[in-house]
């Protein structure tokens, strides 16, 4: 996850201060990982890294299953945190090094960030890309103050998918990935970018506004280190409308109460214990 400079941390998650003075928006990617159920992809996956570990160190495993059954229980089940901490992590420092790439700015290239710069240049390269006169911006900062959203847009450029070669301007959000297809996109991706595409105003660096451009097109970049692709996804109207429900679903969560009073009847003893209580009248 990127780290934009609007952006902060709560305790229900990201949310962006408004540099106009308003309340707080919550973050377009808040909002999806709050409303979407990532079970079904995120457990097989838990399990998948944790069973390569253990084939990987199974005589270890074998080992401390007798003598340190306790220490290795621990071990195996924060193995799956360390792999998805480690792949974000790498996740933020490509898109720094994409931004700076994209706006000319210098920068240097670790080493394992190297292959996925490789190909965004690739893609710069077969779309005739000049950074100077195609990308209108990278990570902006998007705002929705009526609807009490915001999100940082990666990339937006001008690419020659019109009729006749001519040129469109896409909405384009970076995905990064060691071991998924460069073909691969989730539903909720189509959400975010009609979240970003049907914001009214875009932040530039001095924190003055303008509205929002006018997207033609919207997609996912899919960077891997031997490939990437550019995915088409339909955030239309429909899409949006999706994400205002997602939206209202992550903003009741944020606001209900972490517990409830319990209900104990006419005569029944409050337990010693219990502090959050009331009796039927």
């Amino acid at each position: 996850m990127t780290d934009p400079r609007h952006a902060h941390d709560t305790d229900n998650g990201r949310y962006y201060t408004d540099p106009a003075g308003g309340p707080d928006l919550v973050s377009v990617t808040n909002v999806l990982d709050t409303s979407v159920n990532k079970t079904r992809s995120l457990m097989p996956w838990g399990v998948k890294v944790t069973l390569e570990w253990i084939f990987e160190h199974r005589m270890e495993v074998a080992r401390r299953a007798i003598t340190d059954r306790d220490e290795l229980t621990k071990q195996l089940k924060q193995i799956h945190r360390d792999v998805r901490d480690k792949a974000s992590d790498l996740g933020t420092l490509i898109h720094h090094a994409a931004e700076k790439r994209l706006l000319g700015a210098p920068f240097a290239v670790d080493r394992e960030v190297a292959p996925y710069l490789a190909q965004l240049e690739a893609f710069l390269g077969f779309w005739g890309v000049d950074i100077d006169k195609h990308v209108e911006a990278a990570e902006i900062t998007c705002l929705h103050r009526r609807l009490g959203y915001a999100g940082t847009a990666d990339l937006m450029i001008w690419l020659p998918t019109g009729e006749g070669r001519a040129l469109e301007l896409w909405l384009i959000d970076f995905k990064t990935s060691a071991t998924r297809s460069a073909k691969a996109v989730y539903p909720e991706n189509t959400q975010q970018l009609a979240a970003l595409r049907y914001c009214e105003t875009v932040l530039l660096p001095d924190d003055t506004e303008q509205p929002m451009p006018e997207i033609q097109r919207t997609g996912v970049l899919n960077l891997r280190a031997k490939s990437h692709a550019l995915v088409e996804m339909p955030a239309g109207r429909d899409a949006h409308r999706a994400f205002r429900g997602a939206l209202v679903n992550a903003l009741w969560h944020h606001a209900a109460p972490s517990s409830y009073p319990a209900l104990l009847a006419p005569d029944q003893p409050v337990p010693a214990r219990w502090r959050n209580f009331r009796k039927v009248a």
